[in-house]
């Protein structure tokens, strides 16, 4: 039974047992179930539900679960997070969703499979006075907050890198590139493609395009072999993949079927093996997004939700997204940043998102020695 059911069926009873009201007061209150008593507190702690989409992509488990409860803790050593993973299955997060609330979170942080498809599951919340904080990808319903990074300029950021890689090498229209879109489900991904083909569109020569179910690198890899194979694997003179999990497919891809080492290849969220493709000279560019600061815009916006307080976006843009359902919903943006080889000591080991020791192994250290890393 939800906690707004219950409270009813528990005001109905007073109410037959001729006591008073008082304790019957208006629904609506954010983070303390809609009843009129006082909001929760930091003092006392309350529950945060944790949805995350995935453990296939390496920053889930890496750096978004820990950096979130560690900045959660920072700010409310007393709540408590509730944590649940989705595995890329979203009928597997509306059943943690129901989990969540079922075990009376205050608030809900929710990095959604599907977007779409969870939007029932956030209208539930909201009719449970439970707030949202979308976070990464924006979820679709009456969600209160959202964080994350500017997602089309992250998709600029490749398609340029893509283009000034592909223009060294002489006319950018001289052959074919194969584009690997993210999930269909990921509204991030749409806005990656749509920022990407803003700087490719016109400029060259999109052979074959593939959207990649559940940023799947196996399946990267087959629609890449389908791809090379299709165009001609030393016709192809450049290769974008939206994320670094799919740009592993397509190196795997490009050897075995024989595209022209050093082709270009972009990538995101600078992954360790990213990293280090990077310096072998098999991948070109990774987007670094400053996960540190998402996951601390995250528990500050719960911590506020969950203790009634109103919440203001930041960063770039007006401070505020639509995601289709509700207008105006506060948002805190990220800036990212482009990482290739000239550049990784001043940014990803710079912030300590990976030490030097972790990124130059034995088959990395002559590269590593080249770049300046050891």
């Amino acid at each position: 039974m939800g906690r707004r059911l219950a409270r009813l069926t528990a005001c109905g009873m007073t109410l037959a047992a001729g006591l008073a009201m008082a304790g019957c007061g208006m629904f609506g209150q954010p983070g303390n179930g809609g009843s009129s008593a006082p909001p929760n507190t930091v003092a006392q702690g309350f529950k945060i539900g944790l949805l995350l989409p995935d453990s296939t992509t390496a920053r889930y488990e890496k750096f978004d679960r820990p950096l979130i409860t560690q900045s959660i803790a920072a700010l409310c050593p007393k709540c408590q997070v509730v944590y649940y993973n989705a595995d890329h299955d979203a009928s597997m997060q509306q059943r943690q969703f129901d989990a969540a609330l079922d075990v009376d979170v205050q608030v809900i942080i929710l990095d959604p499979v599907d977007a779409k498809a969870i939007a029932p599951m956030v209208s539930r919340a909201h009719d449970e006075d439970v707030p949202i904080v979308a976070y990464d990808r924006l979820a679709r319903g009456p969600i209160n907050a959202y964080t994350s990074f500017d997602n089309i300029q992250v998709g600029k950021m490749q398609g340029q890198a893509l283009l000034d890689a592909i223009s060294t090498g002489g006319d950018p229209e001289r052959g074919p590139i194969v584009m690997l879109n993210g999930s269909p489900l990921d509204p991030n991904a749409s806005d990656f493609a749509k920022g990407a083909r803003s700087v490719l569109n016109g400029r060259v020569v999109i052979g074959k395009e593939y959207d990649v179910p559940n940023w799947s690198p196996e399946q990267a890899r087959l629609d890449a072999v389908d791809a090379f194979t299709a165009l001609g694997a030393a016709k192809v003179i450049g290769v974008y993949a939206a994320n670094d999990s799919l740009a592993g497919g397509a190196a795997e891809a490009m050897r075995d079927t024989g595209v022209r080492k050093g082709t270009p290849l972009t990538g995101q969220d600078a992954e360790l093996t990213a990293i280090q493709r990077i310096l072998l000279g098999t991948q070109t560019m990774t987007v670094y997004k400053p996960i540190k600061s998402e996951a601390e815009n995250a528990a500050e916006m719960a911590i506020d939700l969950g203790t009634g307080k109103k919440v203001k976006g930041s960063g770039s843009g007006s401070g505020t997204v639509d995601n289709g359902t509700s207008s105006s919903i506060p948002a805190r943006i990220v800036q990212p940043a482009v990482v290739t080889r000239e550049n990784i000591k001043e940014t990803v080991v710079k912030d300590g998102f990976w030490k030097v020791q972790d990124i130059c192994v034995a088959s990395v250290q002559a590269a590593c020695k080249a770049a300046g890393l050891s």
